[in-house]
C-alpha cells in the first residue's frame, strides 16, 4: 500500500472516533497540513520578523556539581537570579554506548530533536571554515544524511533557518556553536572563535556560544574499546570549569539588556550519562522575568527537570516565532519554588543526578537479585506443594501433615511479600535511599520493608481467612498507589528502579510500560476480590460486574488520559483484559469475535484520545498528539518501526526477564494448575473456592500478553505483571489448600472450571 494511501487509512480511523462532524474535523485537518508545509519555516512563511533576543550558551559536559561560589560565581551569580533545572541531555548515542557526545548534543539543539553521528565513539568538533563574517561546517551534508538512519529523522539546521528565514541574524561562538546555529546548508552568517573577536552584539537576534573547557579537557583522556575518553581527574575538571565559567562571564557583560540567556551543559563529558545544568535569565516566552526558582517544562511534567529539545523550542519562543513541528521539544516555564538560598537550590540539583547515577547502578543488580530469588521462591514452592501432596496420602503421620502445614503458611506470607515488590519499588522513593552508604542494599531493604508493611495489611484484618483476602488487599494497594502517583505527576516514578530514569529521557510522565503491566494486573485481581467479596455477601452478579466496569472505566481512563497515564499501547491491552474478565465473570464464553471487538474498542478509545490530544495546541500535546501528527506527516511508520525493533532488542537481549517469564508461566500451569492423584490441582481448588479468581487471572494474562505485542517494552511487561499476578495467585491456592478437608477428596475437580459451574462462593472467613 502507497504511503499516502496508508496515511489517509489510519487517518480516516482516527478521524472516526470523534463525535465532530467529518467535514469540520476534515477541515481541521486540512489546516494542520497546511501549517506543516509552511511549519518547516515556522512563522518565517509568514513574514514575523524575530521579536526578541535569545543568547543560548552551551557547556558541553558541565554539571551542577561543577557549581562552586568561589570558582565559578557567574553560574552561583545566575542560579540566584533565574530559574534552574536538571538537563536531560538524550540523543542518539554512540554504540554500546548510552551517553551523549558534544557533537550529537549541538547537532540535538540545532534540531530540536534527537541527532547523532555515525562511528563509535565521539568525534572531534567539526572547526567551522571561515566564509566572509561568516563560516560553514564541513561534512554538512553528511551529518544531515545520517539523521534519516537514527530512527528520529532530526533536520539539523532548523533552529538557523528559523531565524535567518524570519529576517533575523544570528552569530555563533566557537565550533559546537556553528553546529547549532548554521541553517540548513550548514551555514552561519556571522562567527567567531571568541566572544572578544565579535565587534558587536547588538545586531544579532540569536547568539549561540561554546564554552569548550570541559569537553577539550575530556577529549584529552585515554580512549576505552569504545574510542569513548575516560573519566577526567577532579583538579583538571574544577580548573575547567572555572574556564568555562569566565567565558560565560565575558559574554555577559557584553549582552545588550532585556536579552533572554539559556545556559545549558548540552552534552555528556564522562563515559557514563549524567543529568546536566540548565539555567535560564531574562525575559520568558511567558512575557514574566525567569524568576528564582526551578523550570520546567510540558515535555517532563517535573519540577526541576527539563530535556535538551526544549532547549530549542525555548529559544524559538523567546524570539517570537512560531516553533515548527520538527522541533519537539517545549518552552522551559517558571516551576516550583526553589530554596532561597543558591547552595540549597544546587545541593538539591546535585542529588538528583546523585538518584539518577545510584539508580543506573544498582537497576541490573537488583533485577538480577530479583529474578534469582524469585526462581528460587518457585522451586520452593513447587517443592513444598509436592511435600504436601504426599503429606496428603495414606498411610502418612498426622505430624508430618502438621509440618507441612505450617511450610505452607510460611510460603503463603512469602507470596503475598512477593507480589507486594513491585508497588513497593515506586512506594521506595518516599524514602530517600540513594543518599545512603551502601545504596544497593538500602534500596533492597526499603523495598522489601515496604511490601512487609503491606503484607501485614494484608493478614491483619478479617479478610485474612478468604481465599483471596491478602491477595485483594496488595492489588488493591497496587492499583490505587499506581493510580493516585500518576494523577498526581508520577513522582513515584521517577527514578524508581521499576520506573522512568531522567538521563535516558524516555518517559518523564504518566504510565511507563513497566508501571502500566503493574497497575493493570494489580486493578484486574483487585476487582476479581472485590467481586469475590461482594459475591459472599449475596450481592448480585450484574451489581458486580457494573462495579467492576465504574473502577475499570476509571483506571482505564487515568492510563489514557494525556494530562494523566498519557499511554497510547495500553489502552487496548488494558480494555481487551478487562473485557476478558468482565465476559468470564458474567458466565460467558470468550470467543475470538469477541477478543476483536473488544480489541477494536480499545484501539478506537485510544485513536479518540489521541485525536482529542492532537487538537489542543501544539505546546500542550502529549506524544499521543504528537502521533497523530506523525501520521498526517507520514512518519509513523519511522516510529513503529523504532519501538518494534526496540520491543525485539528488549525481548531477545533480556534474557532474564524472559527467563523470569517462562518459569513463571511453567510454575502457574505445571505446578498450580496442575492436578494431583490425590485431588484437583491447587489452582483449581482456589477456583472452586473463589470463581472470580479465574476470571481475574485470565484476564490479567490477557492484558499482559497483547501489551507485550504492542508496546516497545516487550517482555518486560508480561515480565512484570506475572511478578504480582503468580505469587498472589500462588498465595491465594496455598490458603486453599489449607481450607480442603483432611483426606484426599472422593471426585477431583477439573483444573479450570468455568465460573459460573464453580461452587457457591464462601460466605465468610474461614480459619
Amino acid at each position: 500500500m502507497p504511503h499516502a494511501a496508508f496515511r489517509a487509512l489510519i487517518l480516516g480511523v482516527i478521524l472516526a472516533c470523534l463525535t465532530l462532524p467529518a467535514p469540520a474535523l476534515a477541515a481541521t485537518a486540512a489546516t494542520a497540513g497546511t501549517t506543516a508545509t509552511a511549519g518547516t519555516t515556522g512563522s518565517a512563511a509568514t513574514g514575523a520578523a524575530p521579536s526578541g533576543r535569545v543568547a543560548l550558551v552551551g557547556v558541553p559536559g558541565l554539571e551542577w556539581s561543577d557549581v562552586d561560589e568561589s570558582r565559578t560565581p557567574t553560574l552561583w551569580r545566575l542560579v540566584a537570579q533565574g530559574a534552574s533545572a536538571s538537563l536531560s541531555t538524550r540523543t542518539v548515542p554512540p554504540p554500546d554506548r548510552g551517553i551523549t557526545c558534544p557533537v550529537a548534543g549541538w547537532l540535538t539543539v540545532s534540531a530540536g530533536q534527537r541527532a547523532g553521528t555515525a562511528g563509535r565513539g565521539c568525534p572531534p568538533t567539526p572547526a567551522p571554515r571561515p566564509d566572509g563574517t561568516g563560516a560553514s561546517v564541513p561534512g554538512w551534508a553528511d551529518l544531515a544524511a545520517h539523521q534519516a538512519t537514527t530512527g528520529y529523522d532530526a533536520r539539523i539546521g532548523t533552529l538557523g533557518r528559523l531565524v535567518t528565514a524570519a529576517g533575523g541574524r544570528v552569530a555563533a561562538i566557537g565550533p559546537g556553536a556553528a553546529l547549532a546555529a548554521a541553517d540548513g546548508s550548514g551555514r552561519v552568517a556571522g562567527y567567531a572563535d571568541s566572544v572578544e573577536a565579535l565587534a558587536d552584539l547588538a545586531p544579532y537576534e540569536l547568539i549561540v556560544m561554546e564554552a569548550p573547557d570541559l569537553a577539550a579537557a575530556w577529549a584529552g583522556r585515554p580512549l576505552d574499546e569504545y574510542g569513548v575518553p575516560g573519566a577526567m581527574p577532579a583538579p583538571v575538571r574544577r580548573a575547567a570549569a572555572e574556564a568555562a565559567d569566565r567565558r560565560v562571564g565575558a559574554l555577559l557583560g557584553r549582552l545588550p539588556a532585556g536579552t533572554t540567556v539559556l545556559v545549558a551543559g548540552v552534552s555528556d563529558v564522562t563515559p557514563n550519562p549524567h543529568l546536566h545544568l540548565a539555567l535560564a535569565t531574562g525575559p520568558s516566552p511567558a512575557g514574566e522575568p525567569y524568576r528564582h526558582g526551578h523550570l520546567t517544562a510540558s515535555s517532563t511534567r517535573q519540577d526541576a527537570l527539563v530535556t535538551i529539545s526544549d532547549v530549542t523550542a525555548t529559544a524559538i519562543a523567546a524570539l517570537g516565532l512560531e516553533q515548527p513541528r520538527e522541533v519537539v521539544g517545549r518552552v522551559w516555564q517558571n516551576g516550583g519554588p526553589a530554596p532561597a538560598a543558591p547552595a540549597a537550590t544546587i545541593a538539591g540539583l546535585v542529588d538528583a543526578d546523585l538518584a539518577s547515577q545510584v539508580l543506573r547502578e544498582v537497576r541490573g543488580p537488583f533485577f538480577a537479585v530479583f529474578v534469582t530469588v524469585q526462581l528460587a521462591f518457585y522451586v520452593f514452592a513447587a517443592l513444598t506443594l509436592r511435600r504436601r501432596r504426599e503429606a496428603r496420602a495414606p498411610g502418612t503421620p498426622a505430624r508430618d501433615d502438621a509440618a507441612t502445614s505450617r511450610v505452607l503458611a510460611t510460603v503463603q506470607v512469602v507470596a503475598v511479600v512477593s507480589g507486594a515488590i513491585a508497588v513497593s519499588t515506586f512506594l521506595a522513593q518516599l524514602v530517600p535511599w540513594w543518599t545512603l552508604p551502601a545504596p544497593m542494599l538500602s534500596l533492597i531493604t526499603t523495598i522489601v520493608a515496604i511490601a512487609g508493611l503491606i503484607a501485614g495489611v494484608a493478614f491483619a484484618g478479617p479478610w485474612r481467612g478468604h481465599v483471596l483476602g491478602p491477595l485483594t488487599v496488595v492489588a488493591a494497594v497496587t492499583s490505587v498507589a499506581m493510580l493516585l502517583d500518576v494523577m498526581t505527576g508520577s513522582t513515584l516514578q521517577v527514578n524508581a528502579v521499576s520506573g522512568y530514569e531522567p538521563v535516558t529521557g524516555g518517559r518523564f510522565y504518566g504510565f511507563s510500560n513497566i508501571a502500566f503491566a503493574i497497575y493493570a494486573t494489580g486493578t484486574i485481581l483487585a476487582l476479581a476480590g472485590v467481586s469475590q467479596w461482594l459475591a459472599g455477601r449475596g450481592v448480585p452478579r450484574f451489581v458486580s460486574l457494573l462495579v467492576c466496569a465504574g473502577y475499570g472505566g476509571l483506571a482505564v481512563f487515568a492510563d489514557g488520559w494525556p494530562s494523566w497515564g498519557a499511554d497510547f499501547g495500553g489502552v487496548p491491552a488494558f480494555v481487551t483484559g478487562l473485557a476478558v474478565f468482565g465476559i468470564l465473570l458474567s458466565g460467558s464464553r470468550v470467543s475470538v469475535l469477541k477478543l476483536l471487538l473488544v480489541g477494536a474498542s480499545g484501539a478506537v478509545l485510544i485513536g479518540a484520545i489521541a485525536v482529542f490530544d492532537w487538537l489542543r495546541p501544539p505546546a500542550q500535546r502529549t506524544h499521543l498528539g504528537a502521533f497523530v501528527q506523525q501520521v498526517i506527516d507520514g512518519q509513523a511508520l519511522t516510529v513503529i518501526g523504532r519501538k518494534f525493533g526496540a520491543m525485539v532488542g528488549v525481548t531477545v537481549g533480556n534474557w532474564s526477564l524472559t527467563l523470569l517469564s517462562l518459569v513463571a508461566l511453567a510454575f502457574l500451569f505445571l505446578v498450580l494448575d496442575r492436578p494431583s492423584r490425590w485431588g484437583a490441582s491447587a489452582l483449581g481448588q482456589a477456583y472452586a473456592l473463589a470463581p472470580p479468581l479465574r476470571a481475574g487471572l485470565i484476564g490479567a494474562l490477557t492484558c499482559a500478553f497483547i501489551g507485550f505485542l504492542i508496546n516497545d517494552s516487550g517482555i518486560a511487561i508480561p515480565a512484570m505483571a506475572l511478578t504480582v499476578a503468580v505469587p498472589l495467585a500462588l498465595a491465594a491456592s496455598v490458603r486453599a489448600l489449607r481450607l480442603a478437608p483432611a483426606g484426599p477428596p472422593s471426585t477431583p475437580a477439573p483444573p479450570s472450571a468455568p465460573a459460573a459451574r464453580a461452587e457457591r462462593p464462601e460466605a465468610g472467613p474461614r480459619s
